[in-house]
Formats: structure tokens, C-alpha cells, sequence
């Protein structure tokens, strides 16, 4: 038995798009475009399994995403066991949600562990406390807003559309330059993923914010709804120039202002461990966190 991952092309986006409007989740994974463009990155395919769609490694790692689609569940895990049996490789499961594990421990009660992992915890916030950013928690952020606003009494925000997406692209090309990017193998993958969330951006039909100071785009932030309740918006980019102050918070709020009024929670996806990154997400004050982790049988762990 094999189970051959494919990896997404852009014409793959209707058949992938057609499975995935069956995942009862809010994770960032669990979108087309973020599969595609971090594919040639991390090797990732598809494959389709008794009518469930997962995801994993084209390179022969046997780790998989929950199915998703209008199959059984049950056969489709069977499958994917079996094929493990037969490579003697043991059966495994990432990118589980506590909901994921909930549902195969209902199947198979007590047979599997989780480890969590949180580094890749995504961060989810309720969009209309980031547009308010009202009350004392988030005092701190509406002062950088009205600091922005008196600095810069010119500013703008505008969707990003066919028209302005060439600015956006140029911006990020100089926020590479200035941020040493080639330097760094993972600054460098995630510059060349934005690159081509802009190149693509209406190939992949993604929602988009920019704002300009004196006439010039400075930071831009682009993302998708996600899951079969389409009360998600993922943030999967965000970019400003760190010269002009407040801009990171400023382009927050106006994405959940306009992009995010009819979502009921915005997932800035995670932190990646890094000790900057998480204390500013957690500065936000995320509603919650969606853990996600590992899946063995139980003892090979």
C-alpha cells in the first residue's frame, strides 16, 4: 500500500478547497494558500484517502494531518495505519487540535497520547476587542495608535486590490533589504512566503490592508477566513517599517476595523518560540490559545 503526497499546485485550490470546507477548526494550517506557499519550504503534499483529505511530507515522512471531508473518519485513520504497518514506521498525527483528539480518542478510547507544543500555539482574539482596543488592558496599545495619529495626521488605510498590490510588493521587497533577510534561512523563507501571498494575491482571493504616511505604503497585512464556520480571519502577514512608530499597531486595528467586522475572531497564528514575538502577542490578550500537538499510539511517545 502507498499513500503517494502530491505536492499543491495553484490548480489544485478547488479540489483542496473542496475538503477543507469540511474542517471544523480555527487553526492557521487549514487554508490552501498557507499550505501552498509554505510547501516548497517544508515539503509539504496532499494526498486524498477514502474521501478524507490530510496533509503531509512528500519525502516519505509518515505524519499526517486529521482528515477532513465527507468520508469516514474511521476507514480513512485505518488506511493510514495500515499503510504505517506495512513501511514499519510508527502511525503519527500532527498539527492535532484538542477538538482532533477529542474526536479520535472517541474512536479509539484510550490507544493514543498528545504532546503539546507550544510554540505553535495559535494566538486568537476576539476582532472586535482589536478594533476597539478600549479599556485599561489595551491602554497601552490605543497610546501608540493616538501617537501615530499625531505624528503622522496624513495617514490612510486602504484594502489591498489589483491596484495598489505592486506598492505593497515593492515595500515588502525594501523591508527585506532593511530587516537583513538573506542573512537568516527562516527570515528569508518567510519574506519569499509574503512575496507570493502578493504575487498570488488574487489567485488565492486573499484579504488585504495597507497603510500609507505621506502618500507611501509602510506596512500591509494579508489573510483569509479559515474553517466550515467562517468566524476566523488568519492573519498570515503583517509587515511595517519599524522606522515609523506605531505602525505595526495602527495596521493591526484597521485590518480588524475594516477586514475583520464581520468575523467574530482573528487568529495572528503562533509565535514560533521566539521571546519577542510571544510577548507581543500575548500583549494583546488572546481570548485563547489553539494548542496543538503530536499523536502516537500510547508508550512511543
Amino acid at each position: 500500500m502507498e499513500i503517494k503526497m502530491k505536492r499543491p499546485e495553484l490548480e489544485d485550490r478547488e479540489l483542496i478547497n473542496s475538503y477543507l470546507k469540511y474542517a471544523d477548526t480555527r487553526s492557521c494550517e487549514m487554508t490552501f494558500a498557507n499550505t501552498y506557499l509554505w510547501s516548497r519550504h517544508y515539503g509539504t503534499g496532499f494526498a486524498v484517502v477514502e474521501d478524507m483529505l490530510v496533509f503531509g511530507e512528500v519525502d516519505g515522512v509518515y505524519s499526517y494531518t486529521f482528515p477532513v471531508g465527507p468520508g469516514d473518519l474511521r476507514t480513512c485513520l485505518e488506511t493510514l495505519m495500515a499503510c504505517c504497518r506495512e513501511k514499519n514506521v510508527p502511525f503519527q498525527l500532527h498539527n492535532i487540535t484538542k477538538e482532533d483528539f477529542v474526536r479520535l480518542d472517541a474512536l479509539y478510547p484510550g490507544r493514543f497520547d498528545i504532546r503539546y507544543e507550544r510554540d505553535y500555539a495559535d494566538y486568537v482574539y476576539e476582532a472586535d476587542k482589536l478594533a476597539a482596543l478600549s479599556g485599561k488592558k489595551y491602554h497601552s496599545k490605543k497610546n501608540h495608535v493616538n501617537k501615530f495619529m499625531s505624528l503622522y495626521p496624513d495617514w490612510s488605510y486602504e484594502p489591498i486590490t489589483k491596484d495598489n498590490v505592486e506598492e505593497c510588493f515593492q515595500m515588502a521587497l525594501r523591508w527585506r533589504e532593511l530587516n537583513g533577510c538573506e542573512a537568516d534561512e527562516e527570515k528569508h523563507a518567510e519574506i519569499c512566503v509574503t512575496l507570493n501571498f502578493l504575487r498570488l494575491f488574487e489567485e488565492l482571493q486573499m484579504r488585504g490592508g495597507a497603510l500609507r504616511v505621506n502618500g507611501e505604503i509602510v506596512a500591509f497585512t494579508v489573510g483569509e477566513a479559515v474553517g466550515m464556520r467562517q468566524d476566523t480571519l488568519v492573519v498570515h502577514i503583517e509587515k511595517a517599517f519599524s522606522e515609523i512608530q506605531g505602525a505595526y499597531t495602527v495596521i493591526n486595528q484597521q485590518f480588524a476595523i475594516h477586514e475583520g467586522k464581520d468575523f467574530q475572531y482573528i487568529n495572528r497564528e503562533d509565535d514560533v518560540g521566539q521571546e519577542g514575538l510571544r510577548k507581543a502577542k500575548l500583549s494583546y490578550k488572546p481570548v485563547f490559545l489553539i494548542e496543538k500537538g503530536v499523536v502516537r499510539e500510547r508508550g512511543l511517545l
